[in-house]
């Protein structure tokens, strides 16, 4: 009954997904942003730590929860942690009413034909193995396009779905995200090339099965519209890709049925020395501006 309600909640669901799934490589801007700066930690141990009490801190917020956050993807260490005694995942839906996902990819290989192809992700299907386990939903994997360069494009797309079908194999529903580099010069090219190769890749897609799709925020609005409204395609959702979090909102209230899946737009302005109520007051607000931006426009259901 749980994933029924979960596949709902996701495909009609008024909200946004966190992203709460920084990893090694990003953990310490994270929290430096967040006030605790490199002094504060000797040892990788130490800092996920560090990342996950503020992690769970954000979970636990009484303004974190499933009616206007409806999904969040993690980190592979934090699925494996713990909030308050229970797994993170488990926590997230039972106590939260937030669907899990978990972020699989392994970092980028170096840049080649205009694109960064994900690195291999070894021990893919026992990570899914353990995810399904662990009460996890759905995936997301990222690659990036750094150039309108169509052979990279579809390669980088290639290997989106090449890897969506091996979990979905596994029942899990995978979040594919391509993100253009939103300072590029030739970005709405992209963009353009981005989204015919999508459109070949689901029209492969076996009958019945899904994908998620987290895309840049696109130049010209509503671009994405017919991939929003592809039957194929459960949800589409934006990054902020480095925009501040009122510029990212005031383009994705553009962009009518996508909703967003911000990071570190939505721990902007948190910090380790905030006292509680000034803490959770910040990330309401901030959780508020998302979710408004997210549900402008009506939300495509299908």
């Amino acid at each position: 009954m749980t994933n029924a309600a979960q596949t709902e909640q996701m495909q009609s669901g008024k909200g946004f997904i966190a992203a709460l799934d920084q990893s090694g490589g990003s953990t310490p801007k994270a929290l430096g942003l967040y006030g605790i700066g490199e002094d504060a930690y000797s040892s990788d141990a130490e800092m996920f730590d560090l990342m996950h009490a503020m992690r769970a801190r954000i979970i636990k917020s009484p303004a974190f929860s499933g009616d206007k956050v409806i999904g969040a993807i993690l980190f592979e260490m934090t699925m494996d942690r713990e909030i308050d005694g229970t797994p993170t995942a488990e926590y997230l839906w039972n106590s939260k009413g937030v669907v899990p996902f978990l972020k699989v990819d392994k970092g980028l290989r170096d840049a080649a034909d205009g694109v960064k192809l994900m690195k291999p992700i070894d021990g893919l299907d026992a990570l899914l193995e353990r995810a399904v386990g662990k009460g996890i939903f759905g995936t997301k994997m990222r690659s990036v396009v750094d150039a309108a360069n169509a052979k990279g494009i579809a390669d980088i797309v290639a290997q989106q779905f090449e890897v969506g079908q091996q979990i979905s194999a596994h029942g899990l529903m995978p979040i594919l995200e391509p993100e253009v580099t939103i300072s590029i010069a030739d970005k709405a090219e992209a963009e353009a090339i981005l989204r015919d190769e999508i459109t070949k890749h689901l029209d492969t897609l076996p009958a019945g099965q899904q994908v998620m799709l987290k895309l840049s925020l696109p130049t010209v609005d509503n671009f994405y519209a017919p991939l929003v409204d592809d039957p194929r395609v459960m949800r589409v959702v934006a990054l902020s890709g480095g925009y501040v979090r009122d510029e990212a909102n005031a383009i994705l209230a553009k962009n009518t049925g996508v909703i967003a899946s911000f990071s570190r737009a939505l721990s902007e302005g948190l910090s380790a020395g905030q006292i509680d109520e000034e803490f959770n007051a910040t990330l309401a607000t901030s959780i508020g501006t998302i979710y408004d931006a997210s549900v402008s426009g009506s939300v495509s259901s299908h």
